[in-house]
Formats: structure tokens, sequence, C-alpha cells
């Protein structure tokens, strides 16, 4: 019986200090400034005129993937991210490197010009693409869409705050164009978080 509990203690011990085993070592990249609009403006982020056909042509231009990263002022979630997740060494610099992101702003009044031509502020343009979530990816296909909306032509949309590991295979998943394969998202998180399973 006694040998049973230890086994048992021994197996949650290690269950619990997973996460901590494959978590990445704490990074040194800084925490960014807080922008007018209250929201997080590292020196990835590329400021545009918000124009979905014109963003994802300079994306492709620069051999990058289009990411549309939507926040709101107040958001303890984005905070989060900013502040643990974003500032790990391998996820700033693929968002630096291999990416092109662009943030909205979830109640904003910038004007957002979408796909299918359609121009509306960002907040309206946000409830047309049904974005309730901060913060919330949107990641852009390479060709540009002949019609639709951003959100329906999305490859992959990723609503809410999560851990660095899953954001990093997330980011690599799709420049790996996991979304073409049969694989899911979950089972490539899996298989990579814990490869000898």
């Amino acid at each position: 019986m006694l040998s049973n509990r230890r086994r048992f203690l021994a197996g949650a011990a290690l269950t619990l200090a997973a996460p901590a085993l494959i978590r990445p070592a704490r990074a040194d990249q800084p925490v960014p400034p807080l922008g007018e609009d209250g929201l997080h403006k590292p020196d990835w982020i590329v400021e545009t005129f918000k124009d979905m056909h014109d963003d994802l042509a300079e994306a492709n231009a620069e051999g990058k993937r289009l990411l549309v990263l939507v926040e709101q002022r107040g958001c303890i979630y984005c905070t989060r991210m900013h502040e643990h997740v974003y500032t790990d060494d391998r996820i700033a610099q693929m968002l630096r490197d291999d990416f092109m992101v662009v943030q909205m702003n979830l109640f904003g009044n910038v004007p957002v010009t979408d796909f299918d031509g359609v121009e509306m502020d960002e907040r309206d343009m946000m409830n047309r693409w049904s974005v309730v979530f901060t913060p919330t990816m949107l990641f852009m296909p390479e060709t540009i869409p002949e019609s639709g909306t951003a959100a329906q032509n999305a490859v992959m949309v990723m609503p809410g705050a999560f851990e660095r590991g899953t954001t990093r295979l997330m980011l690599q998943w799709v420049l790996e164009r996991g979304y073409e394969g049969d694989e899911h998202f979950q089972h490539y998180v899996a298989r990579n978080l814990n490869p000898g399973n």
C-alpha cells in the first residue's frame, strides 16, 4: 500500500512538474511600452494603413506571413502575453523575422479595409470578423483572396492567451503550413512538446 502511494505521489509530482520542464528558459526580451491607445508596442509590430490586401502583398514581398493581432486596452491576457510569452527569445525572433504583425484594437476607430474592399473602423471590423476575445491572432493565407473577409480567409485563428510552448508551436505550425495537412494542431503540439511519446 505504501509503495503504491509513493508511486502515485511521484507520478503526481512529475505531472505537476512537466509544464515547467517543457517551458523554455526565461527570456531576456524587454516588456514593450504601452502606446497612446493603451496597447503594448513591441518592435515587431508593423504600422500600416490596415488595408488587408496591401498588407498581405507587403508581407509576401518580404517573404513573411501576415498575422493580425487583435488586442484591447486593459486586457490582462494581452498583458500576460506581452510580459511572459512574447518575451521568449524564440517567439520574439519568429515574430520579428518570419511574420508581419499588424495590431488591431478591438474597440479602436482606425479605418480597416478588408480583402473584399469593405472599409470600417476597427471596432466595427472586429464585429464583422466575429472577434470577441483578446488577444486573438488571425493568420492570413499566402495568396491574396479574391473575395471574403480576413476572418473567412484566415488559415488559423488563435483566440485567447496561451503559454509559450503552444504559442511557439502555433507560429511554427503556420510557417510549416501544418493547416494543409491531416495532422490536427493539438496532435502537433502533443508530438512536439513530448517528442518521446
